[in-house]
């Protein structure tokens, strides 16, 4: 996949859920670890800046432009795009070589789980599978339209010219000028999700089809292409709900991969 092919479909400014929105994330994560699992991502991230799942999250957007060999080879591992075709999933379709967000969050889980593997493999599998789980819980992330996730789909906010993928990735939460810490505390008060196992066989394949169902939900698409207050309030919980559910159920993924 050409780096330039990524500027097409997610252009940089529209990082999935923002550098907050992933910190929430990991905020939220962090919080649900048993203490096996605890202890073995401090051990993977020690030497980080930030060892903390919080403070790794944004790393596989950085990569874009850190190490752009490494971007482009992974720059079609944040999304899933269903095109027109409803939300429907067909691996040989949607995710060819188990090159998108479904795949990586498959491969990046086998990995981490895997103790015969090298330290700094492991060590880039919980970055990625910590980045990717945010990811795919940002419905446009996985969308039904052939609007490059939104991005296409421009609009009004502020006075400013945007795009929808903008608005859900950064206005939705930046609009409660919370701290992600201070955002992830409110976040925990929301029930739980109901499945903080890993009951389903194929979770990231679900969590996918869940943010397409949400896309396709009234309203999601302004029809005046004016973005205000009224549709930030409305749509904010839908946003804080995906937070929630991407938090509790990172923290599953790692507590069943580090466990033991």
């Amino acid at each position: 996949m050409l780096l330039a092919a990524l500027s097409s479909l997610f252009p940089p400014p529209a990082a999935a859920w923002s550098r907050d929105g992933h910190r929430i994330v990991g905020h939220l994560a962090e919080a649900e670890l048993r203490q096996p699992a605890r202890a073995e991502v401090a051990r993977l991230l020690a030497g980080e800046p930030d060892p903390t799942l919080a403070g790794i999250s944004g790393w596989a957007d950085t990569l874009r432009d850190e190490d752009p060999v490494r971007g482009k080879a992974t720059a079609a591992w944040h999304y899933v795009n269903f095109g027109d075709r409803g939300c429907r999933f067909d691996p040989s379709r949607d995710c060819r070589d188990n090159d998108c967000v479904i795949g990586a969050i498959n491969r990046s889980f086998l990995a981490l789980s895997d103790r015969k593997r090298p330290l700094a493999e492991r060590r880039d599998a919980l970055k990625f599978l910590v980045h990717f789980v945010g990811d795919v819980h940002q419905p446009l992330h996985a969308s039904p339209r052939r609007d490059k996730g939104g991005n296409d789909f421009q609009v009004n906010i502020g006075g400013r010219g945007s795009n929808l993928h903008a608005v859900w990735d950064r206005n939705l939460v930046g609009s409660r000028r919370l701290e992600p810490d201070a955002y992830a505390s409110v976040l925990r008060r929301l029930p739980a999700p109901r499945d903080p196992t890993l009951a389903s066989t194929t979770p990231a394949v679900d969590w996918a089809l869940e943010s397409c169902r949400l896309v396709d939900q009234p309203g999601v698409y302004p029809r005046e292409r004016v973005v205000g207050d009224a549709y930030l309030a409305k749509h904010r919980p839908t946003a804080e709900r995906r937070l929630r559910q991407a938090g509790s159920r990172l923290a599953a993924l790692l507590n069943h991969a580090l466990g033991n």
